[in-house]
């Protein structure tokens, strides 16, 4: 089954160029387009792509907005969302992936990442470019909370491998890296993640670590 791709940005010369880039692949079939947020629902609700290419800045509705009501808190659908950003510390990328976002991605990466990028986020492993979403992260730290708040109950419904594979998550470790650090295999690793997200009730890597942060679990900065 090929992946189901719904382009959204409001330059329609971007789409074309996107377009021509995905099509030429066997494994990814461009569903549609949209040139805004409120656009982009009625296209997910339509057309139920895999893969939503997000553009954040937008008329009417801005791409954080719209990835909140595609994939943020409650939302079960198939659809992950993929954001394209010009500037690689847009202030805009933290609330993206705080409003449900699965990872991101420059507009002007070279067209195999782009490829790669949709495929990776098809797939759920969404820790698109980690180091670049740590930088983000501790970057616009201000965003976040202060760490100082009380710990979330839920953060006590973990085992203290699955706190220490939380911390390796936020901090941009591939499973690969977290096993080597914690001397386990990899499929030992993806338990652990997989057990996380379902006690914490996260979509994905992407959002255990914007979680890690919010909770004060990893502080801006910290290694």
């Amino acid at each position: 089954m090929a992946i189901r791709v719904l382009l959204v940005d409001d330059q329609p010369l971007l789409r074309t160029g996107f377009r021509m880039i995905l099509e030429a692949e066997q494994d990814i079939a461009v569903v549609g387009e949209a040139g805004d947020g409120l656009q982009a629902l009625d296209q997910v609700r339509a057309l139920q792509p895999d893969v939503v290419l997000m553009d954040i800045r937008m008329p009417r509705m801005d791409g954080v907005e719209a990835t909140r009501q595609i994939s943020g808190p409650g939302r079960d659908g198939p659809a992950k969302v993929l954001v394209l950003t010009t500037f690689d510390l847009d202030e805009y990328v933290v609330e993206a992936l705080r409003a449900g976002a699965s990872g991101f991605l420059l507009k002007d990466a070279p067209a195999h990442e782009l490829v790669q990028a949709i495929r990776v986020v098809a797939a759920g492993e969404a820790m698109l470019a980690p180091s670049i979403t740590r930088r983000l992260l501790d970057k616009y730290a201000g965003h976040l909370p202060s760490g100082e708040e009380p710990v979330p109950d839920t953060l006590n419904t973990l085992t203290d491998r699955e706190v220490e594979v939380l911390k390796l998550v936020a901090r941009g470790l591939s499973n690969a890296e977290i096993a080597a650090d914690l001397f386990v295999s990899e499929t030992t690793v993806k338990t652990h993640v997989g057990h996380v997200l379902t006690k914490l009730g996260l979509r994905d890597r992407v959002q255990a670590a914007v979680y890690a942060y919010e909770s004060g679990l990893v502080r801006p900065g910290t290694q």
